[in-house]
């Protein structure tokens, strides 16, 4: 049903004071989705049901416009890192921007490749961040840190491509002998670096996003991008179905390559701010729900994307990049619930930590999709969740960038097994 005004639940959902102030804001955050037209399209209001821990039902106020834009290239190059099921550096941006100020804390209890943390570190907030996936921390530290690209040339020529341990021969479905001789030896120089300094930190995440792709700006012949290795067996498939064998790839040149790609943004200012914060930041190795590093009440905004049930392999996915940078990959123990009901349980422990972190009248801005074939809306799942935690639902945001009707957004069908629009449940802390 769609609204014409207010609803009585709907409450004005404000920065701290000194945020406000910092970024000069006209209006409620509530009363600019209303008036957001800079793509051209009018918020239309809905409502979204929820029942309150007192069983007493409740209606939340659900924007639905085209809040920022769709195309590839309009943030930071310095994101260009593949990673499965991230969200565009666009959408923390927004709350960022309206919700926090220079020098405020902002939270991602499930980075991934860190777009939450980076996008906050560009904008000079303070990023912390945690994951249970090793691979984070590789992926997001670097770029919190870029080194200049004289400093990535000068170092690849201080490594022996030559130097190399035996590796797996059934790595030759991917690369080419040669190629994959240069792989074992940068593996075999960072296992000898560790602990490594920022430059290896940052060699190690190009290459990590350089072992496997679809172009010749990746080590390996055609396969699948980084972020999804196929497995050796589907890998022998796809070189049979395509008559290909993988072609001389020059290790260093595409390190320095990729490099240039993702520096190409970072001037004398982006370095210094990037550097003013990264030096307050907290990166976390462990759960999300136990985060005992970080104090009580010290976080202005948490905007981050919890694991979707069983829609993402992350550990199938990764297996080749923990090959590499020789991390167990059996041992990593991710979140990935098959059943509403424990994904459900395990997102309420993740929000009383979140609850006890956030300062008060500080926010929570939680994405979640639609998954297995849209018959699961998350967001009516979270609230509950928040609801349980001591958290108060302010609204639900939906980034409307495919389709014209309102009821396609609570019943699309395209991309029927993943994520169709981005929904934010914003979650407020009162005390």
């Amino acid at each position: 049903m769609l609204l014409q005004e207010h609803l009585e639940f709907e409450f004005a959902v404000r920065p701290q004071p000194v945020s406000r102030a910092a970024s000069g804001l006209k209006a409620p955050f509530a009363e600019q989705l209303r008036a957001f037209h800079e793509f051209g399209k009018k918020t239309l209001l809905a409502e979204t049901p929820a029942t309150g821990v007192s069983g007493k039902p409740l209606l939340v106020p659900t924007y639905i416009n085209e809040f920022w834009t769709a195309k590839q290239r309009a943030a930071s190059r310095l994101h260009e890192i593949s990673y499965r099921a991230c969200f565009k550096p666009q959408l923390p941006r927004f709350f960022i921007k309206r919700l926090t100020a220079p020098g405020d804390i902002v939270h991602d209890p499930f980075m991934g490749r860190g777009t939450t943390l980076l996008e906050a570190a560009l904008l000079g907030r303070v990023p912390f961040g945690c994951d249970v996936n090793p691979l984070s921390l590789v992926l997001v530290r670097p770029r919190l840190r870029p080194p200049t690209l004289e400093q990535v040339r000068l170092r690849l020529d201080e490594i022996d491509f030559k130097d190399h341990d035996p590796f797996p021969d059934d790595l030759l479905v991917f690369y080419h002998p040669e190629t994959l001789r240069e792989i074992a030896a940068l593996k075999k120089h960072l296992r000898r670096r560790n602990p490594l300094d920022p430059l290896d930190e940052w060699i190690a995440l190009v290459a990590l996003n350089r072992l496997t792709g679809h172009s010749p700006g990746f080590f390996s012949v055609y396969t699948l991008p980084p972020n999804q290795a196929v497995s050796v067996k589907s890998q022998r498939k796809i070189n049979a179905a395509r008559a290909q064998t993988p072609p001389r790839r020059i290790v260093p040149d595409l390190i320095l390559k990729k490099s240039r790609i993702l520096l190409q943004d970072c001037d004398a200012e982006t370095r210094a701010r990037l550097r003013g914060v990264a030096e307050k930041s907290l990166l976390l190795h462990q759960p999300a729900h136990a985060t005992a590093q970080i104090p009580a009440g010290s976080v202005s905004l948490v905007v981050t994307s919890p694991p979707f049930l069983d829609v993402v392999d992350y550990a199938g996915d990764n297996w080749l990049r923990c090959w590499f940078l020789g991390i167990d990959a059996g041992a990593v123990k991710l979140t990935v619930p098959h059943k509403l009901e424990e994904w459900q349980s395990e997102m309420t422990a993740v929000f009383r930590e979140l609850r006890r972190v956030l300062r008060p009248g500080a926010h929570l801005a939680f994405e979640v999709g639609e998954v297995r074939s849209g018959k699961i809306k998350l967001e009516e799942t979270v609230l509950a969740c928040g609801l349980e935690a001591g958290l108060r639902p302010a609204l639900i945001l939906i980034n409307d960038q495919q389709f014209t009707k309102t009821a396609n957004c609570w019943g699309v069908d395209n991309n029927s097994k993943g994520t169709n629009t981005n929904r934010i449940v914003l979650f407020r802390k009162e005390n």
